[in-house]
């Protein structure tokens, strides 16, 4: 079994997929105008409109919902990624810092409100 993708759902695919092309630096496919995918060799990040929910059952899923996810991108500097991300992120929830587990971190959130962090190993094996 392989995790394929995570997907999000939101009422504004193209300002969602701007974002995480602005953030990233990754160029999206747009496979439907209600649905994108930023691809990475470790996984995928869908993003599709909630346009598409009653198809997978009525309710199931809303925009701007998520508090229980944490999207991590792996970067090779923290503190040059947040000097890039400052004119572009409106909501930082942590500038970088050093957390326990070794890494070095910086918290931002997507226009929808989704966690996503991006970290730095602050050594080999963290």
């Amino acid at each position: 079994m392989q995790l394929s993708a995570t997907r999000l759902f939101t009422d504004d695919v193209d300002a969602l997929v701007a974002f995480y092309e602005a953030t990233t630096g990754l160029r999206a496919t747009r496979l439907h105008p209600m649905f994108a995918e930023l691809r990475t060799p470790a996984g995928t990040l869908a993003i599709a409109s909630t346009a598409t929910v009653p198809a997978l059952g009525a309710g199931v899923a809303q925009a701007r919902a998520n508090r229980s996810v944490v999207l991590d991108f792996l970067v090779d500097d923290v503190d040059a990624t947040f000097a890039v991300l400052r004119e572009i992120v409106h909501t930082v929830v942590g500038e970088p810092a050093d957390m326990p587990w070794g890494n070095r971190s910086l918290l931002i959130r997507d226009p929808d409100g989704t966690l996503v962090n991006f970290f730095t190993p602050l050594h080999h094996d963290a």
